[in-house]
């Protein structure tokens, strides 16, 4: 993995930290433009990073969805 690359990832993980700390659900914007100001390239690498982690969330919010409706249906 490229030092870009981990310390986007160091970077998400962080910020993905205050943001359920303070459920501000676009921090991750504001730490984006810090980053931007100074690289590019690691502005890129860190909203790749948000997003990959963010899809995952969802994933398996749709799993959990799932799989609770599936019993809720079984138990009917």
């Amino acid at each position: 993995m490229s030092l870009t690359q981990e310390l986007a990832d160091k970077l998400a993980e962080d910020t993905f930290k205050v943001m359920k700390a303070t459920g501000d659900e676009r921090f991750y914007m504001e730490v984006a433009k810090v980053i931007g100001a100074s690289s590019t390239t690691l502005e890129e690498a860190f909203l790749t990073s948000v997003r990959v982690r963010l899809a995952e969330q969802r994933a398996r919010r749709f799993i959990t969805d799932r799989l609770s409706e599936i019993a809720r249906d079984k138990g009917a």
